[in-house]
């Protein structure tokens, strides 16, 4: 079970994950070495499962956001392991899920343009059969965070 300290580092580090260590300790009042044995049992317990960059998608010129819905009449192993290895090529796939409801599949695509997206959807359609696929742009990004909540734990 969390403690409170616990909670304080996972959310600077949700913030900002490039803190010095004293930095991070000086945020939730410890001294350094038994934040880092914190942060170190954090990791180990699989509550952090990476510290990363975030990138800023304009500057890379993958400005373009668009979620795919997608719908197949194939459900099983063998159709569906073809489509996760589809996936895992095609490095403008960003987010990938498996759905309830009417979609089947649904997945975040980031691209520079419309034609960048139509070269996506021409891979996926070359490589697959599909029941439907929809595609919608953002239009603008309203809210993002990978900050999860933590008061559930």
């Amino acid at each position: 079970m969390l403690d409170k300290i616990d909670k304080l580092i996972l959310l600077h580090l949700q913030r900002d994950a490039s803190l010095s260590l004293q930095q991070l300790s000086e945020l939730v009042h410890l001294s350094p070495t038994p934040c880092w044995r914190r942060v170190q049992k954090l990791e180990q317990d699989g509550y952090i499962r990476a510290r990363v960059a975030l990138l800023e998608p304009r500057k890379l010129n993958v400005g373009v956001t668009v979620f795919v819905a997608i719908r197949t009449t194939e459900h099983n192993d063998q159709w569906m392991q073809k489509l996760c290895d589809v996936v895992k090529d095609i490095p403008e796939i960003v987010e990938f899920y498996r759905m309830s409801g009417d979609t089947d599949y649904l997945m975040r695509v980031v691209v520079p343009n419309v034609e960048g997206y139509d070269n996506i959807y021409k891979r996926l359609v070359s490589r697959l059969d599909f029941a439907g696929i929809s595609s919608s742009f953002a239009m603008e990004q309203i809210k993002y965070t990978t900050a999860l909540p933590l008061d559930y734990v």
